[in-house]
Parts: structure tokens; sequence; C-alpha cells
């Protein structure tokens, strides 16, 4: 098995002035043509879980109110992770190619989290029209629009 090495491209911000994604310098002529697409894939670090005792982790007690009573980790959205990457599809509010910025509506990773990779978001590749989940989860919504209106705080248990 071999290691690799991976560098952050950039950096999460959450302020009062809303959530932005700054790319590093060398990076920004990546940007170019990103304007149009109206989500991105975000993929980035859970730097504050990256410890050998988390990364152990393999198996989880019930996360989720309706799921089994244990679960692999691969079948959980925990940031407690073999290699803690976490993938977000995330709204673009606007690009600034001459800044290197991206503002965003939303991403659920908090100030200063290292960012590891952009990708634009297309249905043709990165929407699935008739997934298929668990029984334990099958109640979930369909979208991102319509989780807003979830109450999620009745599916976990922590």
């Amino acid at each position: 098995m071999s290691d690799f090495q991976v560098h952050a491209i950039g950096t999460i911000h959450n302020g009062e002035e809303g959530v932005w994604l700054e790319v590093e310098p060398r990076y920004i002529p990546a940007l170019r043509a990103l304007e149009g697409f109206s989500h991105i894939q975000v993929i980035w670090w859970f730097s504050e879980l990256d410890g050998e005792e988390c990364r152990a982790v393999l198996e989880t007690e019930q996360p989720y109110k309706k799921a089994p009573d244990r679960m692999g980790i691969f079948a959980t959205r925990s940031p407690i992770r073999p290699n803690p990457i976490a993938l977000t599809a995330v709204e673009v509010i606007g690009v600034n190619q001459d800044e290197g910025k991206i503002q965003l509506a939303y991403i659920d990773a908090n100030d200063g989290t290292p960012v590891l990779d952009i990708k634009p978001y297309t249905p043709s590749l990165d929407r699935v029209a008739n997934p298929e989940v668990p029984q334990w989860c099958c109640h979930w919504p369909m979208s991102v629009e319509a989780s807003g209106d979830f109450d999620w705080g009745k599916e976990f248990n922590f």
C-alpha cells in the first residue's frame, strides 16, 4: 500500500460576511470557467479529527435512531474515518476569479478547514435518479433543498 501526499488548495471561511472558499494564489487559474455552475463538490479535510485514535475507528454504535445497533464507519457520514475526508455538494453564490474566492450558500465545514479539491456538480455524472437506501433512512429527504426543512434532530443519537 502506498502513502499519499495531499496538499490543501484552499481554505473554508465562515464569518459575518458569509461563507466562502478561498483558493491558494497558485491555484487561482484553476477557477477559470467555473462561473455558471450553480453547485460544486468540495472535497475537504476533517482537520480537527485527524489523529490515530480517530483513524482507528472502524465501527460505531447506532448513530441514527432507526439504524442497526452497530454500523461500519463506511455506512455512516461520520467525520471519524480512516482518512478524514469529506465531500459536500454546495451551492455557489458567486466566483471572484481575481481574488480566488468562491462564495457559498453553506458548507458543513468549520472556519479554517483545509480544502483538498473542487469539482463542478454536473447532474449527468453526480445525480442518481433513483437511488436505493436502507429501510432505516428511506424517509430522509431526497435532496439538499428538501433537507433544510427536515427535522434532523429526530434522526441522530448524539
